[in-house]
């Protein structure tokens, strides 16, 4: 019988972050979460910041839980975060500042400036990723055009969870999926877009050597073993460093699927696509303002970001200040209780991007557009998720348009897979089967890429096999297919015009 490997995943979404052990026994993967922590933005004299040294804090905590807390000998850990954002460092290696949250409002107005100096059609023939504010080359041109001193002193850009490797190992380098996300990498022939960088006036001499996923970092460094009291230096492997890499990396799918199905990473982001074995850059992908993004095993990640279930978590923090602490089971049941398809919204509608009161943001909407204003809180959460669904129908008939194959299955993994309302809602709009699970696809795919890296498996195939047969899936069928079709219409009347 084999002996039992464990594997630590170190996975921060834009709400929580978790430290989760996988163990693998040959033949099957379980899964235990060590600890589990929140995470969002912190606001600082106008501006939003992450904080990113408590959120270092609880991974060297996570790992302290796993080793010393529960004896686990790990294999090695793995870090995932979202994507777009980072931190520079001067030339001693020190942190500038504390980096900025993707939804500050320093950005907007940014890609218009942008596009008086290079052509939509130029950036997206280099870099092949969807135009949106929060993207890495927005940011760094904000800062640039407010000459900010930080910009100005950096030495080295590193990534979320590239800067998180850095202050574990030592090691500076930023990993190609994350890297994908920034709008500033060529795709076509996989180095730094320099010359838009050049056009842009932005330096190109921050950015540290690229390492693919898999890659062996290092261990973790002497000075926390000593402050964690650990017995041992343990490996760090760089996973798919973007969160949706990894979580695509454990979409249940065989072999035998490839090419028939989309896979849909639904969080706060719902992260729609298909893998391709190269980029799609032409007039239709820049046309539907999809991106071309980096996966594992040489895979690309064609797909559209879409608001997500950020619309119901902004809900749910403002009711919560009013005095409403629902929670997300109580929420789903009061959209479940209110009136079909009453009315809708474009979840991709900017005034929908940043932090507010996303109750009256809707209403607002909703009478700009001239629907009936949703009644009651059910009602809300109903109309954004009947959008969301509608949204991944649109998604689904342009990846199937751009590359010529039939999409069969839908595979919804990550933790708004837990949302049984929108897996029904997803396949009504869409008519396609929906297969949803496992819920943290997010730290598997992270940990299937430290077995590959050490040895333990010997294919993104072999792989998804394991989490096939380690965890249960639920399947949805399409109903009441009629009504969203007529919903379909109305929504693309609404989203053209919106």
């Amino acid at each position: 019988m084999a002996k039992t490997k464990n594997f630590l995943a170190l996975d921060l979404g834009a709400e929580s972050g978790r430290a989760l052990v996988g163990r693998f026994d040959g033949e099957k993967l379980s899964l235990e979460e060590i600890s589990r922590f929140p995470n969002g933005p912190v606001r600082v004299s106008g501006s939003l910041h992450w904080d990113t040294l408590r959120l270092f804090q609880e991974m060297k905590n996570g790992l302290a839980k796993a080793v010393k807390g529960r004896g686990i000998q790990l294999a090695a850990l793995g870090i995932d975060t979202w994507g777009v954002d980072f931190g520079l460092l001067d030339s001693a290696g020190n942190l500038i500042g504390n980096p900025y949250h993707y939804r500050d409002s320093r950005t907007n107005g940014m890609l218009e400036k942008v596009f008086e100096l290079v052509s939509r059609e130029e950036i997206f023939a280099q870099t092949g990723i969807q135009f949106m504010q929060l993207n890495t080359l927005f940011q760094l041109f904000a800062m640039a055009q407010q000459n900010d001193p930080a910009l100005q002193i950096a030495n080295t850009l590193l990534f979320m969870p590239d800067l998180f490797n850095y202050w574990f190992t030592g090691q500076k380098a930023n990993e190609y999926t994350i890297a994908s996300t920034s709008q500033m990498f060529d795709m076509q022939n996989n180095i730094w877009a320099a010359p838009l960088l050049k056009k842009l006036g932005l330096p190109t001499d921050i950015f540290p050597s690229l390492i693919r996923p898999g890659a062996k970092l290092g261990t973790v460094l002497p000075a926390i073993v000593e402050e964690l009291g650990l017995n041992e230096r343990v490996p760090v492997i760089a996973p798919g460093a973007h969160d949706t890499a990894s979580a695509v990396a454990a979409v249940p799918a065989s072999a035998e699927d490839a090419g028939r199905f989309a896979y849909l990473s639904s969080g706060t982001w719902s992260l729609m696509g298909v893998e391709t074995p190269a980029p799609i850059i032409n007039e239709q992908s820049l046309a539907y303002n999809f991106t071309n993004e980096g996966g594992v095993q040489n895979t690309i990640r064609l797909l559209k970001n879409i608001m997500g279930l950020w619309l119901v978590q902004e809900c749910k923090r403002i009711w919560k200040k009013e005095g409403h602490a629902y929670s997300y089971d109580k929420l789903t049941q009061l959209a479940a209780d209110a009136p079909p398809l009453a009315c809708l919204v474009n979840p991709e509608d900017n005034d929908f991007l940043a932090p507010g009161n996303m109750p009256a943001r809707i209403s607002a909407y909703c009478t700009r557009t001239e629907q009936t204003i949703p009644p009651s809180t059910g009602s809300i959460v109903r109309a954004a998720l009947e959008s969301l669904a509608l949204k991944y129908r649109w998604s689904v008939e342009k990846l199937e348009g751009m590359t010529g194959s039939a999409i069969e299955v839908i595979h919804i993994v990550g933790g708004g897979a837990r949302n049984k309302l929108l897996n029904q809602f997803a396949a009504n709009a869409t008519g396609k089967r929906v297969v949803t699970g496992p819920i943290e696809a997010t730290a598997l795919g992270n940990i299937l890429l430290q077995m590959l890296a050490v040895g333990e498996i010997s294919s993104l195939a072999e792989g998804r096999a394991i989490i096939k047969r380690s965890f249960p899936v639920q399947e949805y069928l399409p109903q009441d297919t009629a009504a969203w079709d007529e919903a379909y219409q109305g929504f693309l009347a609404l989203t053209e015009n919106s």
